[in-house]
Formats: structure tokens, sequence, C-alpha cells
């Protein structure tokens, strides 16, 4: 009788298991049941860095890999690729606390409006080994820019939000830029 039992439980587990987990592409997709605790409370989490933009010296941090030819670096369509260092405060040789890696392009034809696509990955403190992902546009002349945090890992899973941005010092001659970044963002 106990093993009758015990077979009919296993059967309607798989049967319940598979009602959910039942794929609708094959093996390429499932649907599972999700199962968030009640223990795990969405926090929000608020962050300043600072982000140096550095095309000059022997190490720069970013580098032009598409545009026009013959054209000036700030023009439409000019991509660069990005790994810039981010610190606790303005000064380059501050405190490091993350790099941001990812890609910036001009996007606009009429303004200097960028596609920010970047990686804010932290390499200090409690969120060592998690990352932020920023993807919008940036207009460069505004005082401050907005641009959404769509995405994260390690701390920062299914991470949500918003950045404040605006430019605390630029060099014509070497054209390196300090931006500060505020980041509002709700995370697990």
């Amino acid at each position: 009788m106990a093993c009758f039992l015990v077979q009919i439980l296993v059967l309607l587990y798989f049967t319940v298991f598979l009602t959910f987990c039942s794929t609708t592409n094959g093996k390429f997709s499932e649907k599972s049941p999700m199962i968030i605790s009640s223990k795990r409370m969405e926090k929000m989490t608020r962050l300043r860095f600072y982000f140096h933009d550095i095309p000059s010296g022997k190490n720069p941090t970013n580098m032009r890999i598409a545009g026009p030819e013959k054209t000036t670096a700030d023009s439409f369509g000019s991509t660069f690729m990005v790994d810039s260092p981010l610190t606790e405060e303005p000064e380059p040789n501050s405190k490091l606390v993350g790099r941001a890696q990812g890609m910036y392009a001009f996007a606009s034809q009429h303004d200097a409006g960028l596609l920010m696509v970047l990686n804010f990955a932290f390499l200090e403190g409690t969120y060592n080994g998690s990352a932020l992902s920023i993807l919008g546009r940036s207009p460069v002349f505004d005082n401050i820019r907005e641009m959404p945090i769509v995405g994260g890992s390690g701390l920062f899973r299914f991470a949500r939000g918003y950045s404040l941005s605006k430019t605390i010092s630029s060099s014509q001659k070497s054209r390196n830029v300090v931006v500060e970044y505020n980041v509002t963002v709700v995370h697990f």
C-alpha cells in the first residue's frame, strides 16, 4: 500500500511539473513556475561615482572603432569602445571603484547626442563583481543628462532605474572628460 501511494505521489508530481514546465518551442524555451521568496524584498540603492573618459596619453580609455572617414571624431556615426575608470571622487588618482565598459556613438545628425551602451562593472566593496547596464541617449551639452538603467548582474540582478550625469570637467586640449554619475536603482 505504501509503495502504491509513493507511485501515485510521484505520478502526480510529474503531472504538475510537466504542466508548469511545458516546452513551447522545442528545447529552445520552457515555461516554469517562478517562486520568489517573500524574504527577498526589493531594495533601492543610490550610488555616486565619477567616469573618466581619457582619449589622450599612453593609455587612452576610449578608442574610435567606426565612423565616416575624413571627419572629426565627434561627428554623426563616430563610434567608440570604452574601458574607463570609475572613481570615488573626481580626481583621477581617487580610489577606483569600477570600470565603465562598452561603447558610445554619435547618434544624432542635429546635435551632440550620444547612444550610450555601457556596463558599470564594480570592483570594490559590497558591489565587487556586480554590474549595472545602461542603455540610452546622452545629450552631451545638457547640464544634467538622464539615462535608464536596464539591468544588472550579481547583487544588481533584475535591476532597473536611472542615472543622472553631469560633466564635472573637460579639457579642450586633451579632450579628457570627467562625468559625475548619480545612479538610483531598484533590485532584489
